[in-house]
């Protein structure tokens, strides 16, 4: 059995990344999500190791003494990691396994693991980011404010991607990452050979 590949994928806040990764974990059987760990409380209806690894702060920070994480950050007074184990069981057993983390994630995975491939996601224009932040209906124009100043700040970071897609069409934009994750599933057999 051939040994899976890591992906990590990044967007700014609106640009379509979740939906384009349902589309792809669709499209492709052998494509597992990674469960992050988080010091967060569950929400209603979330269950330890679906959504996330629920754990204490010392636990948390106890894996990260250990060199436990792919990457880890903190976010809003909670902390946010990527279990290395959890990941290197999948991609033994034959998994790709995708990481939908942020910019900073992405320099520190592919930092520890240089064969990582990275994708970032682009909206459109930032005119239609700001379409689809206020069509959500969810934050005030102050927010939409900051997540918009936050985009731009990191899709300045693209350049440090392998790939960038831009979502204009859903379909095309997951088609378009599954040739890519075809493309250098490809490429790393014939370095093989």
């Amino acid at each position: 059995m051939n040994k899976g590949i890591l992906i990590v994928v990044s967007a700014p806040s609106g640009s379509g990344k979740s939906t384009i990764l349902r589309r792809l974990l669709a499209l492709r059987d052998n494509l597992r999500f990674s469960v992050s760990a988080t010091t967060r409380a569950p929400r209603a209806g979330e269950e330890h190791g679906r959504e996330y690894f629920f754990v204490t702060r010392d636990e948390f920070q106890a894996m990260v003494a250990a060199d436990a994480f792919l990457e880890h950050a903190e976010f809003v007074e909670n902390l946010y990691g990527t279990p290395r184990d959890a990941v290197e069981r999948q991609l033994e057993q034959g998994f790709d396994v995708y990481l939908d983390i942020d910019v900073q994630g992405a320099r520190q995975v592919k930092a520890k693991r240089p064969e990582t491939l990275t994708v970032f996601i682009l909206p459109p224009s930032m005119e239609e980011l700001e379409r689809r932040l206020t069509g959500r209906g969810t934050d005030d124009p102050e927010t939409i404010r900051r997540r918009l100043s936050q985009a731009e700040r990191e899709c300045a970071e693209r350049v440090h991607f392998d790939y960038v897609i831009v979502n204009d069409e859903v379909e095309r934009a997951a088609a378009e990452l599954s040739g890519i994750i075809d493309g250098y599933k490809a490429r790393l057999a014939q370095e093989a050979y």
